[in-house]
């Protein structure tokens, strides 16, 4: 039997991890929801009042998702300010950081046979720092929209701006609906890349989103933003 030893990187603090799950079955509903509030399907019913009333429900699973969300994030800040784990976000001020980039995507587009270890690659670190920035645009167009109708309420205070800025609720209905597609797309590369880790590497890329530690054969390039 061959014996192989590993370190132990702790990473990823409960509050990033229950909102990375949050946020997976966020993105899940609200997608559901958001596409059927864009085009209603057709629905026949002897009773015509079950449609309009089937519609608000639809919203309001809509509302509570997104809400469920932000609260999630709040969490996710939260970890940020006491984990080291929780800020592993790009280095774009030097200059290895781009070389090692590069050396990952020759590694993702099968023209390098592997990359050096790291914790958080810097193709992810840039991902998730993306993902992060969507997030902001769904998250402000869609409180613009949700409190268009009070502008003088709290919330028409602090989010009537975006559309004014954008030049009316129909724009900032249009950003937020093409900005949740770039973030399907994103989900969807999101998820073949990890498990394509998780089988070529075997560092534990899928559990530590569980467990919040990665076991590392090799000292990894960056262990000095956890250490």
């Amino acid at each position: 039997m061959k014996q192989e030893e590993r370190k132990e990187y702790y990473l990823f603090s409960p509050f990033l991890r229950i909102f990375h799950w949050l946020m997976a079955g966020a993105i899940v509903v609200l997608t559901v929801t958001g596409l059927l509030i864009t085009k209603p399907p057709t629905m026949l019913f002897s009773e015509p009042t079950y449609s309009p009333l089937l519609m608000n429900l639809i919203r309001n699973v809509h509302f509570v998702a997104a809400f469920t969300f932000c609260a999630g994030f709040i969490g996710r800040v939260y970890g940020f300010i006491i984990n080291r784990g929780d800020r592993l976000f790009p280095h774009f001020w030097s200059l290895m950081y781009y070389r090692d980039a590069i050396e990952v995507a020759r590694h993702y587009m099968f023209l390098k046979l592997s990359h050096k270890p790291f914790l958080r690659n810097p193709l992810a670190r840039a991902a998730y720092a993306g993902l992060y920035g969507m997030v902001a645009v769904e998250v402000l167009t869609g409180f613009a929209m949700y409190y268009m109708t009070e502008p003088s309420a709290i919330g028409g205070i602090l989010f009537g701006w975006v559309n004014r800025i954008l030049g009316g609720e129909y724009m900032a209905h249009v950003v937020h609906h093409y900005m949740a597609w770039v973030i399907i797309l994103f989900a969807i590369g999101h998820f073949y890349l990890v498990v394509r880790s998780e089988f070529m590497e075997g560092e534990a890329e899928v559990s530590s989103m569980f467990a919040g530690s990665k076991l590392l054969r090799h000292t990894p390039a960056d262990a000095r933003d956890v250490e």
